[in-house]
């Protein structure tokens, strides 16, 4: 069985006497651990699919099954736990908590598992390890510059260890050497057994790809599949 398996997925959105078709069937399948990338011009529908696939959102119509789950089974409480145990989500715009320091941005999240705070915070530090700013743990994102508050994102994105990392534009807002840094880290995420799935305009991030998806007005136009991704990450 596939990872991620769609069926005629569709979305779409009134717009006073208008419909707009964000996503018009929408049929993918991708398998476990891959490394994919979505792209496609602004208004294709990238964002929408990565959302629905994440549970942020419900298809007009159409099946989405995530990991073994049939989502539009899922009523809004199993749909939250769902996103909490299995998607670990990274945006273009970080998303942080400005009011906290980076660990407590990234232990937010472990509240809602009652986690007790020691615990949470050394979890938290973990994870900025992980994503190489482990010393940077007590400031707070505007002490940060963009890429290190993308690290901060994607080390949030891990605490409940996922097995899905959805992320949207994660390098839109970044200059040309942390783009690359944090393209880097999402391919070594998917190396250590994460599938990954990225929404992109970034054209350097085809090199990491096992899977690229071509978007045009909702639908896919075009698929490629590689063995191994061109570069991998060492």
């Amino acid at each position: 069985m596939e990872y991620i398996h769609t069926e005629d997925l569709t979305k779409h959105y009134e717009m006073g006497k208008n419909t707009v078709k964000a996503l018009n069937g929408v049929n993918l399948n991708l398998p476990q651990e891959s490394l994919s990338i979505v792209m496609g011009p602004s208004g294709s529908g990238k964002s929408t699919l990565l959302h629905l696939l994440g549970g942020l959102d419900r298809p007009t119509g159409g099946e989405i099954y995530l990991d073994g789950s049939k989502l539009s089974q899922l009523d809004e409480n199993d749909l939250a736990i769902f996103r909490r145990k299995t998607v670990g989500f990274v945006f273009q715009s970080f998303n942080l908590i400005h009011s906290f320091n980076a660990m407590e941005n990234v232990s937010f999240p472990m509240r809602f598992m009652n986690t007790p705070r020691k615990k949470r915070n050394e979890e938290a530090m973990f994870y900025l390890e992980q994503v190489g700013i482990a010393d940077r743990g007590h400031h707070k994102p505007f002490e940060l510059s963009g890429g290190e508050q993308q690290r901060v994102a994607i080390a949030r994105a891990l605490v409940n260890n996922p097995s899905l990392i959805l992320a949207d534009e994660p390098t839109g807002n970044l200059d040309t050497s942390s783009g690359f840094s944090i393209m880097e880290i999402l391919a070594g995420l998917n190396q250590s057994g994460r599938t990954v799935l990225v929404v992109t305009h970034d054209p350097r991030m085809r090199q990491f790809a096992s899977h690229i998806i071509y978007l045009l007005d909702g639908k896919i136009v075009q698929e490629s599949v590689f063995e191994q991704a061109v570069q991998q990450v060492t």
